[in-house]
């Protein structure tokens, strides 16, 4: 327990005297350190969070929380086992849909192409449907219709208009194993912008039923999509549909079909966050070397409070409070820091490409033009609790040094 004399004594020797102003320097380029480092850190976390939100949005754009197939890929009974998702508690809506995945050809163009046959009165009800439909409506897409939505991407790629026609290439497998190729012609009716190159250049969208005849399905879908009240609950709703329906579905949700791109955000997130400790690490050292000067200037002051009955243990707290109060100061500059340009970061970087007359994120190259920011608590607790264990561990070795130091040899030429 640190008594008032510790308190006092360790405050007064953060006072600068003339003859310890760059002592003093180094303490205040550790405080600053430790302060940027953080703020840096919580900044930098919340726009990787904001990123990571927007990916999760764009990604479900296009597809549901989850989905419920059959074992062989098929769903025979669909209609029935779509009210068996619709009855799980926490499902929203669910709908059908086939999945194929082909070649798609305009005049010389040719490219691949996956398929999703969706019905659009289910569709609707799923709100799962295209989050920017520049040309067309979701309406178009009815049985024999032979009607295709394709992304503008794609669209771009393919050189195709609305009304003109497109023909499929589809592998079908049949009786022995092998695939037969089959071709359909459509006519373009509409195009899509989800803001995900993967759905803009490769996805297109027909009749379920259209689809379904394609493949040489009778009255089957390819699988059961639903979707969640809640996004961050749809894989234990998938695993309570798992247990529910059987060991004859196979249920997933968007984590296990997209886990490749929060891995890499995830990845992206750590290393981040190793480089910008570095700064904190640089400041804790900072605060070492100082504390380590003090200790060489205070030498005889340590060995006349030792003379006065004060022990090691007491000499040990001294020069932690002086080195906690650098540290945790800095620690609180920089939090308060983090979480206001944080919050701010959507009006800050406008401000900045204003300023010095750049875009960071230019319309024509990225799907997101602006900087997303999403603070959450826990990442500030655990920089802020984080950096505090580092900069009191910083103390431990200076204030270990000024209690070894021996009054008698200190105090012998004085």
């Amino acid at each position: 327990m640190i008594n008032p004399v510790e308190l006092f004594v360790g405050l007064r020797y953060l006072r600068a005297k003339r003859r310890t102003r760059f002592v003093s320097f180094i303490t205040l380029i550790s405080l600053l350190g430790i302060a940027l480092g953080v703020a840096a850190l919580i900044v930098i976390l919340s726009v990787m969070n904001g990123f990571e939100g927007e990916l999760r949005t764009r990604l479900l754009s296009m597809s549901a929380h989850g989905q419920v197939t059959g074992s062989e890929h098929r769903t025979h009974d669909w209609r029935a086992l779509i009210e068996e998702v619709a009855a799980e508690p926490g499902v929203a809506a669910a709908a059908p849909i086939v999945q194929m995945e082909g070649m798609i050809q305009s005049g010389r163009d040719l490219r691949g192409v996956l398929v999703h046959g969706v019905d659009p009165i289910y569709e609707r009800a799923l709100s799962a449907g295209v989050v920017n439909l520049l040309d067309g409506d979701l309406d178009v897409l009815q049985v024999n219709s032979r009607s295709i939505i394709l992304g503008r991407l794609l669209a771009l790629d393919l050189g195709v208009r609305i009304g003109d026609g497109v023909t499929l290439l589809i592998p079908r497998p049949v009786g022995d194993g092998t695939l037969q190729p089959v071709l359909e012609r459509f006519v373009l009716r509409g195009v899509f912008e989800a803001g995900l190159a993967d759905h803009d250049r490769l996805l297109a969208l027909v009749n379920a039923q259209d689809a379904a005849g394609i493949l040489g399905l009778r009255d089957e879908m390819t699988a059961i999509r639903f979707r969640a009240d809640d996004v961050m609950a749809a894989p234990a709703i998938a695993r309570s549909l798992g247990e529910r329906l059987g060991e004859d579905v196979i249920t997933s949700d968007w984590t296990v079909e997209n886990a490749s791109y929060f891995r890499a955000i995830r990845l992206e997130k750590m290393m981040m966050s190793l480089i910008l400790s570095l700064i904190i690490g640089v400041a804790a050292f900072n605060i070492v070397a100082s504390l380590v000067m003090v200790v060489t200037d205070k030498t005889n002051d340590i060995a006349v409070l030792r003379t006065l009955g004060m022990k090691s243990g007491g000499v040990v707290r001294v020069f932690f409070v002086q080195g906690a109060v650098i540290g945790w100061v800095g620690v609180f500059v920089g939090v308060l820091l983090g979480i206001v340009v944080a919050i701010n970061v959507p009006v800050i970087v406008p401000v900045l490409e204003q300023l010095f007359g750049f875009q960071i994120m230019p319309g024509d190259v990225y799907y997101v033009t602006r900087i997303p920011s999403e603070l959450e608590v826990a990442d500030v607790v655990t920089i802020a609790v984080s950096a505090f264990v580092l900069t009191s561990l910083a103390t431990l070795y200076p204030a270990r040094r000024a209690a070894m130091v021996n009054p008698a040899a200190a105090l012998r030429y004085e």
